[in-house]
């Protein structure tokens, strides 16, 4: 069995970083996903597609993938610079504001 080790990334729709702090082991599809012909599903019949296990540290998930014989890959998280900017939000109401205000 092949699993990919990766800590997730945040979502594209909130700028907090929660559910961002721990590890997933993920399985790779053993299967081609299909598509039902009534219904228009998407189906797979690969179980292990539906497993998602959580860690606090990469070493847990590491460890437990070692320990139960897991082909695991590890994925290391690319991390972004902090976006800090001088005076922040209050400096769009500043009265000593040198350029001019646009909107």
């Amino acid at each position: 069995m092949r699993a990919r080790i990766y800590q997730p990334s945040k979502t594209a729709m909130s700028s907090g970083t929660a559910k961002t702090h721990h590890w997933v082991l993920e399985y790779a599809p053993a299967s081609a996903r299909e598509v039902d012909p009534l219904m228009g599903w998407t189906s797979s019949s690969d179980m292990q597609s539906q497993v998602r296990l959580r860690f606090d540290s990469k070493d847990a998930a590491v460890e437990y993938a070692k320990d139960n014989g897991i082909d695991a890959i590890v994925i290391e998280p690319k991390k972004r610079k902090a976006n800090i900017r001088p005076r922040g939000y209050g400096e769009n109401f500043a009265t000593d504001r040198r350029g001019a205000w646009t909107h």
